[in-house]
């Protein structure tokens, strides 16, 4: 026998010798089950180590200056890409009349027709090749008393049509057909808008905003501000032979950039990260054929914050307030952390000559006159964030202590299954040897 340290009297984990142990087919099948419940718990503990879920958090958003991206697409199949006009505005006073930069318009057939592109440009009639370069070099037209705009490509004149309608646009006038205009009856801009009175429209793009209260809107005519008033010019639509409406179908509408599509089936099923990041306006359709309708949506937007693991908190927030990152990319880290906004949303029609609902059954809902026809989108933003944090469902050291219990508990378990196996079989044994 070895001698005795000064460690043998706290040991706590005594010894039997050999020879006082006995082995038992029941305590090899236990065992035999022992591991491989020891093996299951622990391919558990480590899938439940590997695993990441979606932590939500709800704080005071403290972001200033920010921006943020508008993506739309936009179907209106009765009336022509020349009437509508895209305008924004926001409680700071910032204005975006006629909206072009990063927008399309297309084109559409008659829905008789079958809808189908006609063509897909910024602009509806005027090409490139209707600029006037094929005039004299000397030439100058007139802007028809009204000041020449400062976009002019001829400073202090007015050379196309379109010159002439932004000059009138500025000076608050109406416009029209563009008739005893030298430069639209050069340019045939009356013909062209004749042949396009049985098409429809379709918007599709994006636009960046500041991130404060506004609204932007669809509605016919060049529009213009004249004193604290946001007016169009609406005698092309008002005046029409075609009668035209604002029916439409909002294909996809979002604020901010979206989920990545592996992201969303990744979490499709565990995580309530794609079930709120759904768009509610997405395929909503307005029927109508009343020239006159006012189509109103009252949109709650929630800034909310996708961070993967490891992300850097630093890159998405700058990326929230660059104005050199191009369009269609604000907000959306190089990490893959996300920057964007989910909403909900009331809708509201009403008629420009006011009267009830009482074709609806609410007599009581009585509506103003006035206004203009067209679809309005009035935006407010939460003081609240939502962030959506990803994170190891356990922690390293969680997962070791987790083995250990798995371990300990499943042996214990099982020395006292074997303890109890072995005595029922010994006292077993005991009576079947007293009744002989």
């Amino acid at each position: 026998m070895p001698p005795k340290s000064r460690f043998t009297r706290l040991d706590a984990f005594t010894k039997t010798v050999e020879d006082a142990r006995i082995r038992t087919t029941s305590g090899g099948i236990v065992t035999i089950i022992s591991v491989i419940v020891v093996l299951y718990l622990a391919w558990g503990e480590w899938s439940d180590y590997r695993r990441i879920v979606i932590h939500p958090e709800l704080i005071v958003d403290k972001g200033r200056g920010e921006r943020m991206e508008i993506h739309m697409n936009i179907t209106f199949p009765k009336l022509p890409c020349e009437l509508l006009t895209l305008d924004v505005m926001d409680v700071s006073g910032e204005q975006q009349h006629g909206v072009l930069h990063g927008v399309n318009k297309v084109r559409l057939q008659p829905s008789s027709q079958g809808g189908g592109v006609i063509d897909t440009t910024a602009l509806a009639l005027h090409d490139a090749n209707e600029a006037a370069t094929h005039l004299d070099p000397d030439y100058c037209g007139p802007c028809y008393g009204a000041a020449p705009p400062s976009s002019a490509s001829k400073p202090g004149c007015c050379n196309t049509c379109d010159e002439v309608r932004e000059a009138y646009a500025q000076a608050s006038w109406a416009f029209g057909r563009g008739e005893g205009v030298e430069q639209c009856q050069r340019e045939h801009y009356a013909e062209k808008l004749d042949e396009q009175r049985h098409e429809g429209c379709r918007i599709e793009g994006a636009i960046r905003v500041n991130k404060v209260v506004g609204n932007f809107h669809f509605a016919p005519g060049r529009s213009f501000s004249n004193g604290n008033m946001h007016v169009h010019d609406l005698k092309n639509y008002a005046d029409s032979p075609v009668k035209h409406s604002f029916e439409h179908e909002i294909h996809q509408l979002r604020f901010g950039p979206q989920l990545p599509e592996d992201v969303t089936k990744k979490y499709s099923k565990s995580s309530p990260w794609t079930n709120h990041h759904l768009n509610p306006l997405d395929q909503a359709k307005q029927n109508t054929d009343d020239p006159n309708i006012n189509f109103m949506y009252f949109v709650k937007v929630v800034p909310t914050a996708y961070m993967p693991l490891n992300a850097n908190k630093a890159s998405v927030r700058d990326r929230t307030t660059d104005e050199d990152v191009w369009l269609g990319s604000l907000g959306s880290g190089f990490d893959g952390s996300m920057e964007t906004h989910q909403y909900s949303v009331t809708s509201h029609k009403r008629s420009l000559y006011g009267g009830d609902d009482a074709a609806e059954g609410h007599k009581e809902r009585m509506h103003a006159q006035g206004g203009i026809p067209g679809v309005f989108f009035s935006y407010d933003i939460s003081p609240m964030k939502v962030i959506n944090r990803e994170e190891r469902a356990k922690t390293f050291s969680g997962f070791l202590t987790g083995l250990c219990a798995v371990l300990g508990g499943t042996l214990t378990v099982a020395a006292a299954v074997d303890r109890g196996v072995y005595e029922g079989a010994t006292r077993l044994k005991k009576l079947q040897s007293k009744n002989l």
